[in-house]
């Protein structure tokens, strides 16, 4: 089987798919398209393959295209030492893993001056073999037959054969592959206090004398203890149960040994095995098995990052209506900032309610004069410091509008990135005479129009929607989150004429260059009429538009399919469907009533299959429709304002902040977002909280646990009122650390200003940190202050 077929089996049943499906979607991929014009515009040539499971063939292409080169790297090693046979070849051949290549290469891998080497230089490897071929003959009596000038004693020649041993079974691929499943199934993580670090390492110490099994440490917790060892608060073991699993551990290896009597060859080769195992073995393993660890923590961390930020772009837009933002402060005032429709900016200003000036009546004046002045309908609060007491500003001065001025629906935004923004090259470019500060105000309000199209201008990290996060592989993690935006991005459509080029820059087929290039020529030219005319921009060539056209949309231009996602390709058969209706293009254009009885099959051709037609069809019935979900906010409660205001019982309306594996953090407007764990997120067995919940989903939670001086909320979702909130706890303290996620640390969700939110029901958000980390409780303690840090 050559290497592509190989390659191309192994991806096929890992994504459920078929080798030719994947062939197919590799030949395009290799060819410069990108996973979103795959997914939607060539079905046909892949079978239909999703966006999640080509995103996974690429990852899986990459790396097994790098194994293939391992592979091939090591037969011509092995060749060049004239090692090679039939059964080394075969085994080569048949290994699946980088591991498993890497043991096969070991004995033939060139390495440097070892003890083996200058055993045998000393002539003791025909000793080694005299004892392995005779297990009654003592081993000292036969190394007094080595004693040599090099050699001194028998000591020194048994320590010899023994190097010789110990590289033999080191390099034995057999006895490597079957301590390494052995350890993944019997192995414990450790963890012990480093004496004299009780204090500086506080928020660490639920790992201060902590042990579970390898196999089912959380990557919350394994990214926790990492951590904690890499600041010298513990230090970290990866071994088998001491007591029974280290002496099992050294029975297989004397087993490869074959030792079966009670004779003095097999008595000292055993206790030549034990070495080996403790000296040699036991470190070589428990330094993969963190690798391993380390490596599956940050998958699963980067997962959870990745599919917080997708619920976050994905978030509902409150549309084009006029918006007022009001960046929250106390000393530095209220920053506040309209803009109109489109996104512009139209009035600024600062307000100063709250001390040291105390302007209250001031400040009400402005936000009145504002709001008539512009048609305001949304106000836009930050929810960072002095969020709620904007809140209720807000609401007072609300109450003072005339009967005549209709009132404005007033929702909190998440602040998360804004300062990251607004400090930025791009901002400064977007608003060259606007103060710094007044920028924030701009971003809160623009957020809650289009979460998706001013989300783009962050750098995904900066949002802090992820755990651990600077914990992990910083390239791969974003490369995960640009993957995820570009998903977005695409699977929403663009505006071609209104877009910024942050986020034409993420529309497939385009990129920085060529999205400037666009804004450039629509600035020069105008507004774009149809989608063709992208070809007369700069650099952008044929390639690229059969990439980018079908995800931008012109609306009112002289071709109405551009308003659609039917791509110029298939406009023919777009127009064929149309004329079977005997109606134009345009009253078709939404009317499912005069599609519904006509037939995707008599509509195929040679160029177009019957996926294509259906999407074309389906999009013919809702052109442009946009996936997000309905716009709709979450009621704080009136006089829940800080967190000494909750009482268990209490009943409330919040927004999902985060999601993390062991729970969802739930905004409820105190400053301080609580925790429902993982076991009260429903009536029933919950494995993954992205089963039930997702970042910015406005829930309803019974408040169960509060811990003012440690700011800690325990909330609940079952409808048993969090009866059971004392299983959940005696769950958690039967297995340490599962709902608190491990420490925070400075700046762990990247800069900007907490974590990634939005508005209430629209997207993620976040309260500001009620103060530094502390130690770690039951309400996920350390990582809800990482979380939290601004």
């Amino acid at each position: 089987m050559d290497t592509s077929n190989r390659i191309a089996r192994t991806i096929a049943t890992e994504i459920s798919a078929q080798p030719g499906q994947v062939n197919a979607a590799v030949a395009l991929l290799d060819g410069g398209a990108t996973v979103p014009f795959v997914a939607r515009y060539r079905k046909e040539a892949t079978g239909g393959l999703d966006d999640t499971q080509l995103r996974n063939l690429a990852d899986r292409l990459a790396y097994l295209r790098e194994l293939e080169a391992r592979r091939a790297s090591i037969l011509e090693s092995i060749k060049g030492q004239d090692k090679l046979t039939d059964d080394l070849a075969r085994a080569i051949a048949s290994a699946e893993t980088k591991a498993t290549l890497e043991d096969i290469y070991l004995p033939y891998k060139p390495k440097r001056r070892t003890k083996a080497m200058i055993a045998r230089e000393n002539g003791l490897e025909p000793l080694l073999e005299g004892i392995l071929a005779d297990r009654s003959a003592d081993p000292e009596a036969l190394a007094k037959g080595y004693l040599s000038e090099a050699v001194e004693g028998t000591k020194q020649a048994l320590e010899g054969a023994r190097d010789i041993l110990a590289e033999r079974l080191t390099e034995d691929a057999g006895l490597l592959g079957n301590l390494r499943a052995f350890m993944q199934k019997e192995a414990f993580l450790t963890a012990k206090l480093v004496k004299g670090q009780e204090e500086n390492g506080a928020k660490f110490s639920d790992y201060f004398d902590h042990r579970e099994r390898w196999a089912d440490v959380p990557s919350h917790r394994a990214l926790a203890m990492l951590r904690a060892s890499k600041e010298g608060v513990v230090t970290v073991d990866i071994a088998p149960d001491p007591e029974e699993g280290a002496e099992r551990a050294e029975r297989m290896v004397a087993a490869r040994l074959e030792c079966r009597t009670d004779g003095a060859g097999d008595v000292w080769l055993r206790k030549m095995a034990g070495w080996t195992w403790r000296v040699k073995l036991s470190m070589s393993m428990m330094f993969e098995l963190l690798g391993d660890l380390r490596a599956r923590a940050q998958d699963e961390a980067i997962a959870v990052f990745a599919r917080n930020l997708k619920d976050l772009l994905l978030a509902a837009p409150a549309g084009a209506r006029a918006t007022l933002g009001l960046d929250p402060g106390i000393r530095t005032g209220v920053k506040a900032a309209v803009i109109d429709a489109t996104g512009k900016v139209v009035a600024t200003d600062t307000l100063y309610p709250f001390q040291p000036k105390n302007d209250t009546r001031g400040a009400q004046e402005a936000i009145l004069r504002l709001i008539k002045g512009h048609g305001v309908d949304l106000i836009a609060i930050g929810n960072g410091t002095a969020s709620r007491e904007t809140e209720r500003l807000v609401a007072e001065t609300l109450k003072l509008l005339p009967a005549d001025v209709k009132q404005p629906t007033k929702v909190v935004v998440s602040e998360a990135g804004a300062s990251v923004y607004s400090a930025s090259e791009l901002a400064a470019r977007e608003f060259p005479d606007l103060d710094v500060s007044l920028r924030g105000a701009v971003s809160i309000a623009r957020r809650l129009q289009d979460p998706l199209a001013e989300l783009v201008k962050i750098e995904p990290k900066s949002i802090g929607v992820g755990q651990y996060q600077h914990d992990v592989d910083q390239s791969r993690l974003s490369k995960s989150l640009e993957a995820v935006v570009e998903d977005a991005v695409n699977a929403v459509g663009v505006d071609l004429n209104t877009a910024s080029a942050p986020l034409l820059a993420h529309v497939s087929g385009l990129g920085p260059g060529l999205a400037e290039s666009i804004v450039a020529h629509r600035d020069s030219n105008g507004a774009f009429a149809a989608r063709k005319e992208l070809l007369k921009v700069a650099r952008l060539g044929p390639r690229a538009f059969e990439q980018c056209a079908g995800f931008l949309r012109i609306r009112d231009g002289k071709e109405p399919l551009d308003a659609s996602s039917v791509h110029p390709e298939a406009y023919g058969v777009a127009r064929r469907i149309v004329k079977a209706c005997g109606r134009d293009l345009r009253s078709i254009m939404g009317d499912s009533g005069a599609l519904s009885g006509l037939k995707p099959e008599d509509f195929v051709d040679d160029s177009f299959g019957l996926p294509t037609v259906r999407d074309i069809l389906s999009e013919l019935e809702k052109p442009g429709r946009d996936p997000r979900p309905e716009f709709k906010t979450a009621s704080f409660a009136d006089g829940v304002e800080d967190i000494k205001d909750l009482k268990p019982g209490m009943v409330l309306e919040g927004t999902v902040s985060n999601v993390a594996a062991f729970g969802a953090f739930v905004d409820i407007g105190v400053h301080q977002d609580g925790l429902v764990h993982v076991s009260q997120l429903a009536d029933r067995f919950v494995k993954d909280p992205h089963e039930v919940v997702k970042a910015g989903d406005v829930v309803k939670v019974r408040v169960t646990e509060v811990d003012v001086p440690r700011k800690r909320i325990g909330l609940t979702m079952r409808k048993d009122g969090g009866d059971s909130a004392r299983s959940a706890k005696a769950e958690r303290d039967a297995a340490p650390g599962a709902a608190r996620g491990g420490p925070g640390g400075k700046g762990s969700n990247g800069g900007g200003r907490g974590p990634g939110k939005g508005p209430r029901g629209a997207s993620s958000h976040s309260s500001k940190p009620a103060g530094k980390p502390d130690q770690p409780g039951a309400f996920g303690s350390a990582l809800l202050d990482a979380l939290k840090k601004k």
